[in-house]
């Protein structure tokens, strides 16, 4: 009786169809997954739901092995997702990930922020690391964007590889159903979700929180640099100087030669 793979009724699918070569997995897991085809490359049995909407445990169609839809299937959405946009990257090498995610808030500052931050601020020549930073910190935002969605999708994605159920819908929201793994498949897609999907997720936790300390540096310097300028700004009210207005003293204090022929004023 020939094998049949879960995912394409009628061929067999080793694992390795679905394990990428993730440069930070365990060489000797990569290496297991390609030599032991046969021992996850069991048919599946057909067993009854769980349960159903309306509390009857309704068979899987005699024509199917797996009553989840090919697009539903954890391992497919596992195989969907380390293949797509932006999702791929948290995937890649460490060096692609991190110059992808570099460009990515570096275009935007460029592009987007500076020119926002730099003609809606008021003498941008005269302060010019105020629009940088804003700009900087705009790039820095959509990274953490970027990140945020990421680890959203493949942390979906680990928690149906983890878990011992499969919730899909048949046609539409109105009729979901739970179909219970089997032991085969659930031994394949925890050894999937702890070897290739839990370091990604680790990978991605450690970006946001470097992400978010840069964001809240540049936040700290963006404070200081605000406050130095409002001390300096009271400092000069204090002292009788006005920026931008004449005044006398100022003026000796610059051309005193023209003041020469002024009366001193009496210290008696």
């Amino acid at each position: 009786m020939a094998r049949v793979s879960p995912i394409s009724p009628g061929l067999p699918t080793p694992i390795s169809a679905f394990t990428p070569k993730f440069p930070f997995i365990n060489p000797r897991i990569h290496l297991f997954l390609l030599q032991s085809p046969r021992k996850h490359n069991r048919l599946i049995q057909r067993i009854p739901l769980s349960f159903s909407r309306n509390g009857s445990n309704i068979p899987p169609p005699p024509e199917t092995e797996c009553p989840v839809p090919h697009e539903q299937q954890p391992i497919n959405e596992y195989q969907s997702l380390s293949t797509s946009f932006p999702f791929s990257w948290a995937a890649d090498d460490f060096v692609e990930y991190s110059s992808r995610l570099f460009v990515t808030g570096a275009s935007f500052a460029l592009f987007v922020g500076l020119p926002v931050s730099w003609f809606g601020s008021v003498g941008p020549q005269s302060e010019p690391i105020k629009p940088i930073l804003c700009a900087a910190s705009s790039g820095i935002f959509v990274a953490i964007l970027a990140v945020v969605r990421m680890y959203l999708g493949w942390a979906y994605v680990g928690n149906r590889l983890l878990s011992a159920t499969v919730e899909y819908e048949e046609t539409g929201w109105y009729d979901g159903q739970i179909w219970v793994k089997t032991a085969e498949v659930l031994a394949r897609d925890r050894l999937l979700g702890s070897f290739f999907v839990k370091p990604v997720l680790s990978r991605l936790k450690l970006t946001l929180v470097t992400l978010a300390t840069s964001l809240l540096a540049c936040a700290l310097v963006l404070v200081n640099i605000d406050g130095d300028q409002n001390v300096s700004r009271m400092t000069s009210k204090e002292a009788g100087v006005i920026p931008g207005v004449y005044n006398d003293d100022s003026a000796k204090s610059f051309e005193p030669d023209a003041f020469c022929g002024e009366p001193q004023p009496d210290l008696q």
